[in-house]
């Protein structure tokens, strides 16, 4: 079977690890960090200009993959919004000892609520485990982009992404 972004429209796991967006095991240890999930050589860069602390570096080339610089990354999540693809999301592995929170862009409604209990899928929308809504935001600086943090069981941090629609499980 074809795995990949050119065949499915979604990034295999390879290309994910082989991503220079991608944080290193030791880094996603320390705490808070962004993953930028864009694996194709595409022109955009609103990553590059969004974050404050100089932590993406698409180059002089806008169809550059953009490369997170992990110790500068403070995991503030400015850039979320900011990616048309949808392709960023902040994961903080060791929010507790069993779980982990990841945020990640949410453009479907109903919006879920502080406390909720929600289905939560891969990067197909394939339920993978239940986690709990521990934020939203919904400011007008994201340009229509809701921001959903989720608590998740730690073994789900590099695949859970997004909130199965319909309650699916």
């Amino acid at each position: 079977m074809n795995r990949g972004v050119k065949f499915t429209g979604v990034p295999s796991m390879e290309e994910i690890k082989a991503c220079p967006g991608t944080p290193s095991e030791e880094r996603f240890e320390k705490g808070p960090v962004v993953a930028i999930e864009c694996v194709q050589k595409i022109p955009c860069n609103p990553c590059e200009a969004a974050c404050p602390f100089g932590a993406i570096e698409v180059g002089s080339s806008i169809t550059n993959l953009p490369k997170l610089d992990e110790e500068k990354c403070i995991g503030c999540g400015i850039c979320i919004p900011k990616c048309p693809g949808l392709a960023i999301f902040k994961i903080h592995k060791n929010y507790s000892e069993k779980t982990s929170l990841v945020e990640f862009p949410f453009e479907y409604l109903p919006l879920p609520e502080k406390g909720d209990q929600v289905p939560c899928g891969d990067r197909f929308g394939k339920y993978i485990a239940d986690g709990k809504v521990l934020g939203i935001k919904n400011d007008k600086k994201n340009d229509g982009t809701t921001l959903i943090s989720v608590e998740i069981p730690k073994e789900y941090f590099m695949e859970i992404r997004t909130i199965c629609r319909g309650g699916e499980r």
